[in-house]
């Protein structure tokens, strides 16, 4: 997964087709939870970006983007929100999965 270098990188990817920004901290179980099965999931949603956000690096983005909870997951497409899977909740493969099916309907 891609990890976010820059707030001019996150506006540039956000005008991009599919992109899903995955909130996480290295200090969180939560977000370490799910490490084991993101590659799963990366290789079967490939019409997605993935971009990993450390909440700690880009706190200022969390707060305009009302994220509060980690791991979150924001999706974007040309420039417009999609969809959000925001909880401060530990997430499961079935949840992210069933999450990444609604943006698609």
């Amino acid at each position: 997964m891609e990890e976010l270098k820059s707030i001019e990188q996150f506006n540039e990817l956000k005008q991009e087709e599919r992109v899903v920004f995955m909130f996480t901290a290295g200090w969180c179980p939560d977000c370490h939870f799910i490490d084991p099965f993101l590659p799963m999931i990366e290789a079967d949603y490939p019409e997605y970006t993935f971009v990993s956000v450390d909440r700690d690096k880009f706190i200022d983005l969390c707060g305009e983007l009302d994220v509060y909870g980690i791991p979150s997951f924001v999706a974007f497409s040309e420039g417009e929100e999609t969809g959000r899977f925001v909880s401060k909740d530990r997430k499961t493969k079935e949840e992210v999965e069933s999450f990444l099916d609604g943006l698609a309907s």
